[in-house]
């Protein structure tokens, strides 16, 4: 009896696994295509983008926009915030030699965060706080400055593009008062602004996406087209 017992556990619980619905294998998400390593063409200058998903997404834009003018690489990952900055700034640089080095850093900084650093946070929400206040911000990148600097390459500061009403984890507006402390470290070293930050306010309701940092294909391409021009006025007279 104990054994038919178990024979018929055995057969219910293969008759209940055969009709369990089968989990999709989880798909690994691809690379962002932006971040595909570049083949330098010789006797181009060579152009580093520092920045987070936003350059991310323009960066396929400016590579086109530059084609037969430079070698447009940028770092192999979302740059995040300036923390990360300081702890991977060496290793982005590298033993190459830049030309140019166009960088951001601001929509991390300012986004509102609780315990667990990689997800957004509400900013009204009890414990929910900066990722790097605007002192630290302001700090920190004056030390990323004058390790680029040390490159030799000329660089070029982007400052932030706008925060939207309704953006998650972040307020409207606070990219002003980061840019307003980025402003002081440029001028203090002497380094050119890209003014992305204008540049996308002039057409934000047609080339952001609503309630949120981030930008239709068109409006990348309409970032892309501003960060290309200030570039090639700064690459190397031939």
């Amino acid at each position: 009896m104990k054994s038919f017992i178990l024979v018929a556990l055995l057969v219910s619980s293969a008759v209940v696994a055969a009709d369990a619905p089968k989990q999709a294998p989880k798909r690994e998400r691809k690379p962002h295509p932006s971040l595909a390593k570049v083949e330098d063409v010789a006797g181009l200058p060579r152009v580093l983008l520092i920045g987070d998903s936003i350059s991310m997404g323009y960066t396929l834009d400016v590579r086109e926009m530059l084609k037969g003018k430079a070698n447009v690489h940028r770092i192999p990952t979302n740059g995040g915030p300036t923390t990360n900055g300081l702890k991977n700034i060496k290793a982005w640089l590298g033993d190459s030699k830049w030309d140019v080095i166009h960088f951001n850093w601001g929509l991390h900084d300012l986004k509102y965060i609780a315990e667990d650093p990689s997800k957004r946070a509400d900013p009204k929400a009890p414990g929910s706080h900066l990722q790097v206040p605007l002192a630290d911000y302001e700090k920190n990148l004056a030390e990323l400055v004058k390790t680029m600097q040390a490159t030799g390459a000329k660089l070029i500061w982007c400052n932030t593009t706008p925060v939207p009403a309704g953006s998650d984890g972040r307020i409207e507006g606070d990219e002003k008062k980061y840019n307003e402390a980025a402003a002081r470290v440029m001028t203090a070293a002497g380094i050119p602004t890209d003014d992305l930050c204008a540049h996308a306010a002039a057409k934000l309701k047609d080339v952001q996406l609503p309630a949120n940092v981030h930008y239709s294909p068109e409006g990348y391409h309409y970032l892309a087209e501003k960060v290309a021009s200030v570039i090639a006025e700064t690459l190397p007279k031939k």
